[in-house]
């Protein structure tokens, strides 16, 4: 039995401004430490795989990002799921992802940003915790003439389905430390929370979201 689950999930890799992976550096090199020398890096959220992989390999750039629907259906198509789950949450294996690689971390890629180019089996997703998440969250401009749905109107109509757990908005800059049985927001820039028939509150860096661990029972996969 390994120790408990260490998850790193990451809003976005690229902050305005800034280079790939600027804005949370320091916390990457905290979060693996001096004792990983190896990471496994999983290219499937881009259609060329080895072109993502020589990408990452090279600067470390995105861990995680792409399309969240084809990232799901390669991890199913490869037999990875229940692999995975097991590394991560039986095993202590750290896990690091960035907007797809966060989605596919929750309960399900049902509050994701992406189209659906590819059709997985399910949008169940690797249940590493109870809960879902929105990267690459947006506030509404209320300058704006744009008539489409926001991303806060989008949640709640996910929230009109029964039985759907929270889903945490997190704005790029932001990320989700997850240490056992503790979470706790970290970054630049704040995340929005959502609760089935609840008004969303907000959150600034700092706030422990451990509650969001315990309070709620994951999908399986």
């Amino acid at each position: 039995m390994g120790g408990p689950r260490r998850l790193l999930l990451i809003s976005n890799s690229t902050l305005h401004g800034g280079g790939y992976l600027g804005h949370c550096q320091q916390h990457i090199q905290r979060f693996l430490g001096q004792q990983v020398k190896r990471v496994l890096f999983i290219p499937y959220a881009l259609h060329d795989r080895d072109a993502y992989a020589r990408t990452a390999r090279e600067k470390f750039e995105s861990l995680g990002g792409g399309n969240t629907f084809r990232l799901l259906k390669a991890l199913y198509d490869n037999s990875l799921i229940h692999e995975i789950r097991k590394r991560v949450l039986e095993d202590g294996i750290p896990y690091m992802g960035s907007s797809a690689g966060t989605n596919v971390a929750t309960v399900s890629i049902n509050t994701t940003n992406d189209m659906p180019i590819v059709y997985p089996p399910s949008l169940q997703a690797l249940g590493l915790v109870p809960f879902n998440i929105n990267p690459h969250y947006l506030d509404p401009d209320i300058k704006t003439t744009h008539m489409g749905e926001t991303r806060e109107e989008r949640i709640r109509q996910y929230h009109e389905e029964p039985n759907t757990p929270p889903v945490l908005g997190l704005r790029e800059g932001t990320m989700l430390l997850v240490e056992g049985d503790k979470a706790t927001l970290q970054g630049v820039t704040g995340a929005r929370l959502f609760l089935r028939g609840k008004k969303p509150t907000e959150h600034e860096p700092g706030t422990d979201f451990s509650f969001l661990l315990t309070d709620c029972n994951p999908l399986n996969p």
